[in-house]
């Protein structure tokens, strides 16, 4: 009797666990679903919101006519060039963007064991900066997108070699190159700028150094997007090997898992996502810093839920915060960058000073 009585404690038990984890999995996928809808709705009202006095009715019939769908109504030819030529670019870069950024933050965060980490510990955005700099001030502005990607590139071989001397590459080697990186970056760039550019060009570089979308068209739409698609896609469907970084890299090679391969790939990944991002967009801060952190007191530690959620999130926050940027003080426009600043630093502070950064010190 003792034994059936025990038999079926641990059937009630596993039934139990498996109802809990039924139920998590429910929350779990309408937390995705709403969100995936809330942000569909605001990307649309961002289009509509302006100087200009555009209707969701307008939005949606333009973008149906321009896809081939059944319109919902006329729209003149004034309207429609402002949601498709200039507003819908511009929200889908914006969204890109931040998905990628998040995305990016969130895997820097594993990879190194850094709570801090953001996309651009690496020295990814200075080199970027430095090479988008040049590009300006040589009269080349139509190439600012691959001088900083490339210019990203460069940052991080230049780092990984440097975190290389020493032996295996270590988070801790690799955080201290990459801050070596983004001071040289820095200093390459703050000298071009003081020695080249003038007028134009120089509001332009500032602009840029400060993060903005404002000259974003379906080109940057591309890159972004592309870029989102297929790294990001890569990165989500590597969620459990990141998991393994949690615990430390013996632990994750007891797993089963190539510390140095899966390290030197993800930062990789990161490097080509990071640096498609900053090449239309320009350095805009604390999107990959605070979201990974306000989205996993959502989905949890886990990679699988954190990661899609993280993309979903950073695309709303960026959507968000680019459509204050350029209404909230019309008809002047601030960067992007400036916006997220205003918005990251006090919630980063509520973030340090809550329970689940207990375990940063």
């Amino acid at each position: 009797m003792a034994h059936l009585d025990w038999g079926h404690t641990v059937t009630a038990a596993g039934r139990t666990a498996t109802g809990r984890a039924a139920a998590a999995r429910g929350r779990y996928l309408g937390l995705v679903a709403a969100s995936t809808l809330a942000l569909l709705f605001v990307c649309a009202v961002a289009v509509a919101f302006g100087p200009a006095d555009v209707s969701l009715r307008d939005v949606l019939a333009s973008v149906a006519w321009h896809l081939g769908l059944p319109g919902l109504a006329d729209v003149s030819p004034l309207t429609d060039s402002i949601v498709w030529q200039l507003r819908l670019p511009r929200v889908l870069t914006a969204a890109a963007v931040g998905a990628g950024l998040a995305l990016s933050g969130a895997v820097m965060q594993s990879v190194t064991r850094n709570p801090l980490a953001d996309p651009y510990l690496l020295g990814l955005s200075s080199g970027a900066s430095l090479g988008a700099v040049c590009v300006v001030i040589l009269g080349v502005a139509f190439a600012l997108p691959v001088a900083a990607f490339l210019g990203a590139l460069a940052a991080l071989v230049a780092t990984l070699s440097i975190a290389r001397v020493g032996g295996t590459i270590t988070p801790g080697r690799a955080v201290l190159s990459g801050l070596a990186i983004a001071q040289l970056g820095a200093a390459g760039t703050s000298f071009v700028i003081f020695w080249s550019a003038k007028g134009d060009s120089y509001r332009e570089i500032l602009n840029w150094l400060l993060g903005s979308l404002a000259g974003s068209s379906w080109t940057s739409v591309l890159i972004s997007g592309t870029a989102l698609v297929v790294v990001g896609t890569g990165i989500v469907l590597a969620a459990t090997r990141l998991d393994a970084f949690a615990f430390g890299d013996t632990a994750a090679a007891s797993l089963g898992i190539n510390v140095n391969a899966t390290r030197w790939a993800m930062l990789g990944a990161v490097a080509l996502l990071t640096g498609a991002m900053v090449a239309v967009s320009g350095a805009i801060g604390f999107v990959g810093l605070i979201l990974p952190h306000l989205v996993r007191g959502l989905s949890g530690p886990g990679h699988r839920r954190l990661l899609p959620l993280t993309v979903i999130f950073g695309a709303l926050f960026l959507v968000v915060a680019d459509t204050l940027a350029r209404t909230v003080f019309d008809p002047r426009e601030l960067p992007v960058g400036i916006i997220t600043a205003i918005i990251g630093v006090p919630v980063f502070i509520v973030l340090i000073k809550s329970r689940r950064a207990a375990t940063w010190a």
